[in-house]
């Protein structure tokens, strides 16, 4: 990476946790988005001049601060009221949530909405991610996404949903669109699907970080208690995902010494704790059993593989979606062979637009020999877009088929 797109990754990143605080502050979504994305501009015009500030986030709070409070007196002065009257005060943080980007995904999943628009919502203003990335998350394409986030926002000004902090009796009842949308912010990181990496290690950091304040305000919680574990768990093989050229390494070839052996022990222990405590069984909770399997088998060819196909059965009374079953079906082909994994994946309904189930298609066809098929579905995979160390990597496995 160059030094202007450092520095243009860090004013973005910065500007997320800025803009939490500004919305915070200005009580407004649309205000701080326009005020910050000024900073941001900003930041990106001067900083490869003058040099990175000792504190940028500072430096983007007080000129996006600047920037709101201009944005603010022109509108006033065009609707003639009077700009004196901006409740541009600093609250201070609720000891409910005691971190202002948490604060804002709780905000953003309001009730009053829908789950989906919950996630996008926040996925959008406060994971960072563009439309684009949003709508891939989700499975839908960006034109649908960016309706579904205009109405988000205008049902927020029609309802005059306000920004406040949930108290804490609230937070059950907003815990599953903040899951989702930790999850999601953590997925995007743990295998990017655009752009020149692999990994965006400050997603996934991210994410752990929103996981474990989540578990310091509720640490009886089996939700909370699955995600963390499982964000662990999938963390620990990040040094082993990739080689020397950065192409990815799949989980049979990783050099399982170079997993993360604490974050491990770590996630084990939260997989117990969130199945004594769960009522009935909870989607992370099983999810992060299923990565527990991967983290403890002392080789892939040791993998319990019964076992693993047992949870995602269990996963799928509470969790049943398309891509839950594709990665029960490469389960399944792991035990039973490729072509009764291929019969699972053919099955599998609204996933022609998804490129793991082509690449996956395009896997267990090159394993069972059929050639020209799987090279089909590797360029399909492909042209539906991936990151290019993925790409690099199917274009090696079409090399391999001669």
């Amino acid at each position: 990476m160059g030094a202007g797109d450092a520095v243009a990754r860090l004013a973005r990143d910065e500007g997320t946790r800025v803009l939490a605080t500004l919305i915070r502050v200005t009580g407004s979504v649309d205000l701080a988005e326009d005020a910050v994305q000024d900073a941001v501009v900003r930041a990106l015009e001067t900083w490869p001049r003058d040099g990175v500030p000792d504190n940028p986030r500072g430096w983007l709070l007080v000129t996006a601060k600047r920037r709101a409070v201009d944005l603010f007196r022109r509108e006033a002065a065009r609707s003639g009221k009077e700009a004196a009257a901006m409740p541009f005060v600093e609250p201070e943080p609720a000891e409910v949530v005691p971190d202002d980007l948490l604060r804002l995904v709780f905000t953003c999943c309001h009730p009053a909405l829908s789950l989906e628009a919950q996630v996008a919502l926040a996925l959008r203003t406060l994971g960072g991610l563009s439309t684009a990335e949003v709508a891939r998350a989700l499975l839908v394409p960006e034109a649908t996404m960016a309706k579904r986030l205009t109405r988000a926002k205008q049902k927020i000004a029609r309802a005059r949903i306000p920004y406040r902090v949930p108290e804490a009796a609230e937070l059950p009842d907003r815990l599953t669109g903040v899951a989702a949308t930790v999850y999601l912010i953590f997925n995007e990181g743990y295998a990017a699907a655009a752009g020149a990496d692999l990994v965006r290690a400050e997603l996934t950091a991210e994410a752990i970080r929103l996981a474990r304040l989540l578990a310091s305000l509720m640490p009886d919680e089996p939700t909370v208690l699955g995600l963390l574990a499982l964000l662990l768990l999938q963390d620990s093989r990040r040094d082993a995902r990739v080689d020397a050229d950065g192409v990815p390494v799949l989980l049979p070839d990783q050099d399982r010494s170079r997993w993360d052996r604490s974050a491990i022990k770590e996630g084990v222990a939260l997989v117990g704790r969130g199945l004594r405590r769960a009522v009935e069984p909870d989607r992370y909770v099983v999810q992060a059993a299923i990565a527990a399997c991967h983290a403890l088998a002392p080789s892939y060819a040791e993998t319990n593989w019964d076992a693993v196909i047992s949870w995602y059965d269990v996963l799928l009374g509470v969790a049943d979606t398309a891509v839950a079953r594709l990665n029960r079906a490469v389960a399944v082909a792991e035990r039973d062979g490729p072509a009764a994994g291929l019969a699972l994946v053919d099955a599998l309904p609204g996933l022609t637009s998804y490129p793991w189930w082509h690449a996956t298609r395009a896997e267990l066809l090159h394993r069972l020999g059929a050639t020209e098929d799987a090279r089909v579905a590797y360029r399909q995979a492909m042209a539906l877009g991936m990151s290019e160390p993925q790409v690099a990597h199917l274009r090696l496995r079409i090399t391999e088929l001669g």
